[in-house]
Formats: C-alpha cells, sequence, structure tokens
C-alpha cells in the first residue's frame, strides 16, 4: 500500500494539470491584449519617426531645388513602407491639387498647404476626412509638420 502512495505523490494528477492550464490561460488572456496595445504604440511611434525623417528630407530638397518633390522616388524614399508593411502616402499640393484630394479636419478643412504626407495605418485604409472610421487610424502629418501623429489625437 505504501508503494501506492509514493507512487500517486510523484505524478500529477487531472486536477493539477488542469488547474495549470486555466492559471496560463487567464495569464494570457490578460497579458496578450496589453501586449497588442504595446505593439500598436510603438508601430506608431516608428511611423511617426519615418514621418519625421521624410519632411526632414523634404526640406533639404526644398532648400536645393526651391520647390518639393513630385514624389516619394524623386527624394529617393519610394521604397520607404510603414510599420505595417504599405508605402506612405504623398500628395503635393500645387496649382492642380483640387480641395477634393486633400487631407481634412473635423470641420472638413485642408490640414496642410504645402503637402500631405500620411501611413494608412495598422488597417492599411484611409479616408480623405481625418473623422471617418478608415482615417482615424492614420498617421499623420498635419499643420505643414507642426503636428506627426494618429489622425484621431489631431
Amino acid at each position: 500500500m505504501t508503494k501506492n502512495i509514493i507512487r500517486s505523490s510523484r505524478a500529477f494528477t487531472l486536477l493539477e494539470l488542469l488547474i495549470t492550464v486555466a492559471i496560463v490561460g487567464l495569464l494570457s488572456a490578460i497579458a496578450l491584449p496589453s501586449y497588442q496595445e504595446y505593439r500598436d504604440r510603438v508601430d506608431v511611434g516608428l511611423a511617426i519617426a519615418d514621418l519625421q525623417l521624410i519632411d526632414q528630407k523634404f526640406e533639404v530638397y526644398y532648400s536645393t531645388y526651391d520647390s518639393f518633390p513630385s514624389n516619394l522616388a524623386v527624394a529617393g524614399l519610394g521604397g520607404m513602407r510603414d510599420p505595417w508593411g504599405n508605402p506612405y502616402q504623398y500628395l503635393l499640393m500645387d496649382e492642380n491639387t483640387t480641395t477634393g484630394q486633400k487631407r481634412k479636419d473635423k470641420f472638413l478643412n485642408p490640414v496642410n498647404t504645402d503637402y500631405d504626407l500620411y501611413s494608412m495605418g495598422k488597417d492599411g485604409a484611409s479616408a480623405l476626412a481625418f473623422t471617418s472610421a478608415k482615417g482615424r487610424d492614420d498617421v499623420v502629418r498635419a499643420n505643414n509638420g507642426s503636428f506627426l501623429g494618429l489622425a484621431e489625437d489631431y
């Protein structure tokens, strides 16, 4: 009889394994959303840093050629992609640009007068108005470079 007691005390019971799996599952359920939120913040920060870099390169280009580049490739930035794998979006504001092509704030006023530069964000979709569902997660440049961040924060 003592042999059976010794054997059972050295092995895990089914109940102990189920409790362990439940605890691991509970900890995962708590940690995973926090980790995803952290990853999203990091990706937005990386996109903001990229927009700052592009903005700086555009300023150098402007000081050299007295105009902004017609597209990202002209400035040597055509292959840049945001943290979600999408190309950055750029629209030069010139005499041919209509108000309907420009990014707009909640009052539907254009947010830039020189050029629009933005990432389409996590969902990879965008809309011209910052208040639209597709445009809220975009990482944008607004007020001619005075604001860099999420469209929903503008």
